[in-house]
Order: structure tokens, then sequence, then C-alpha cells
């Protein structure tokens, strides 16, 4: 089969979306890739993945995703794909529709969080709902990375046959690694007896940076290394910004965007997102896998994947005081640290290896 895979931007391809591409062509299918034009997909074209750029936008803007739709049809038609399978918000709605109109035999979605569960506006959140309810009218195989988004689409009538399908990372690959802790420590500068706290996001508002950076002020026996840098269509306040502006003076290493996120993982001590929204985050997944506790808000997602007083704890959205005592907790107690790590890893083996994902994934897809 000939498939094309679509989602927004490089990020969402490079980082979610290759693994699956991989995957489907080991099983002997054509994959082709489609997002915006950008630097993360020299990765994927140099493993031989023909990847197409489209003038694809986050934002919204009707002319751009006119011009968007269009330019989906086009490659459609070009290319007579048996399948396409898109991801998140919009461009899922906009591929799904193309594809519908060129009559694509064959049209699949994968839910990486609904639009209308955002923090936003009561009209953003009825045309996102409008967007899932339409498109799902012509989408076969439905997934979710989340459970909870799963019952939403049934529950809501999106889509009666949703599945949560879960998100994988290697766990090969993301461990517990004391050589690489002691090089990866001394290279950044954190002494034995330094407790890191990591996060791993972009560098937006939504990720929970301010309640984070205040956190951190009540909590000055340990470093924050921040992992993730703004991409072009992020919106909102400079979150980098902000943190070097909390005071944090040397306890705070903003490493920008990087490829060894595994080896950081290894090196850090607690991990830490206190997200306001989420589907289902692949950085707890990987922090799991590295055997951290896992300090996050109770959205969806995170509530899943951490079970509080066991892999970690879970903490209100919003709110820094209930952060700065989470935090506070795992800081001053390793015993505590070592055994939260040690049943996330257990956790997350069980539930998010990304080979055991990929297979299901396929395999609902008819791959």
């Amino acid at each position: 089969m000939k498939i094309i895979e679509i989602t927004n931007v490089d990020f969402s391809l490079r980082h979610f979306l290759l693994p699956l591409m991989r995957a489907a062509r080991a099983r002997g299918h054509e994959v082709i890739g489609a997002c915006a034009e950008g630097k993360l997909l020299a990765v994927a074209r140099a493993e031989g993945f023909r990847v197409v750029g489209l003038p694809l936008e986050r934002r919204v803007s009707p002319l751009a995703h006119w011009r968007a739709f269009r330019a989906l049809v086009r490659l459609f038609r070009t290319e007579r794909p048996d399948l396409v399978h898109a991801h998140m918000p919009i461009s899922g709605f906009l591929a799904r529709m193309a594809a519908w109109w060129v009559g694509v035999p064959h049209i699949a979605y994968t839910c990486h969080g609904f639009w209308f569960n955002f923090p936003g506006s009561r009209p953003r959140a009825l045309v996102g709902f409008a967007m899932e309810w339409v498109a799902a009218r012509v989408t076969g195989p439905f997934l979710t990375v989340s459970e909870a988004e799963a019952q939403d689409a049934r529950r809501l009538h999106i889509h009666g046959r949703a599945v949560a399908v879960g998100n994988g990372r290697d766990p090969a690959r993301f461990r517990p690694d004391p050589a690489t802790r002691a090089r990866v420590r001394a290279a950044l500068g954190a002494t034995d007896g330094t407790v890191v706290v990591l996060a791993v996001s972009r560098l937006v508002w939504h990720k929970g940076y301010p309640e984070l950076a205040a956190a951190m002020q009540s909590v000055p026996d340990a470093a924050l290394w921040v992992v993730g840098e703004r991409l072009p269509s992020d919106r909102g306040p400079d979150m980098g910004a902000l943190l070097r502006d909390a005071g944090l003076g040397e306890r705070l290493r903003l490493l920008g965007y990087r490829e060894d996120v595994a080896d950081l993982m290894a090196a850090a001590d607690i991990f830490a997102l206190p997200s306001r929204f989420e589907g289902l985050p692949m950085s707890v997944i990987e922090a799991m896998l590295a055997g951290l506790p896992v300090v996050a808000a109770a959205v969806r997602g995170p509530a899943e994947q951490v079970v509080p007083e066991a892999t970690g704890l879970l903490v209100p959205a919003g709110d820094a005081a209930a952060l700065v005592a989470a935090l506070g907790r795992l800081v001053h107690d390793p015993s505590l640290r070592a055994r939260m790590g040690a049943a996330g890893r257990e956790r997350a083996l069980d539930r998010y290896d990304e080979a055991k994902v990929l297979n299901r994934t396929l395999d609902l897809l008819g791959l």
C-alpha cells in the first residue's frame, strides 16, 4: 500500500510520526510524509523517506487553510495513495476532507488531543468540536493517544468506534544509565549532590512554565534543566525570557532543542511537566522509562500515565504552591525518588513500549 502520513509541522513528524513511518515501511508499505517545511525533516529524508512540504499553518487563518487544502488535494491526486493517515487538529481536518474530496479509499486519523479540550474561548472550542465531528464522518480508523480522548469521541458522538492506541518510546534508548549520568552531569556542571529537575517541552505558556519558575524559587536545593524551544508557529509570551528572569541564577540551564534527550533523562533526578493541556505526552513516557519520578499536572494524559504516590505526584494545573510541595518532597527524599522511578519504569515497560504501540497501531490501520 501507498500511505501518506500527514501532520502540521516538522517537529511533529520528527518526534511523533517517524517511528510509525519506519514501522510501516518495515512491513513492506510505501510511506510518504507531509507537513510544513522545516529543518527537522532532514532526519526522515536522510533515512530515505520522501517528505513533501506543504503550506500548513497551526494558526487560525481561513485563507492559509484554503491554500493548504488545495495543496493537499493536488498531492493526493498526484500520488493516488491507498491510505491517508492524518494527525493534529487543523492538519488532521484538512487532510481528511481533502482525501474524501479526492476519493482516497482509506482515511484514518490519530487524535493527539482535541482542540475543544484546550484552554481557551468557547467559540474556539465550538469550532474545534465542529471540525472533529465533520471530519469524523469520512474517517475509518479513529485512534487517540489517550483513553480520555477516546471516551470523549464516543461520548460526544464524534466517532463511535474511537480506540485509544497510546504512545510509546524505545526502552533500550530511554533507560537508567549510570555512566551516561556521570558524563552528562559533569558536562553540565551538576555535582553528585545536586538534585536536577528536568523539563522537556516547547517553551509555551500552557506547558506550565510560569508555575514551574515560581515553584523553583521556593525549592532552592535543586537545579532546573529545561530542554526545548519555541516553534516558529508558537504564539504567546516568551517562556525562555520568563525563566531567565525568575532569579534562579546558576541553578537554571536553558538547553534549547536537543537530540540527546535520552542522555539528559538518564542524568536527571526528577521530571516535571505542570502542563495545562496534554494528549499523552511522550516526555512523560521517556522520563518513566529512564527511571525518573514524574511531577505533572492532573490533566488528561498525565493523569493516565502517573500513578499518584506510586510513580510520581499529580498537582492541580496552575497551582504553584502544590508544585512546590511536590517537588520539595522528592528533592529531599532520595529513597522516594528511587522507589517511584523504579515503579514508573515498570509501568512504562508494560504500557508504553514503542514496538508494542506501533504494532497495535499498524494492525488497527489494517496494515
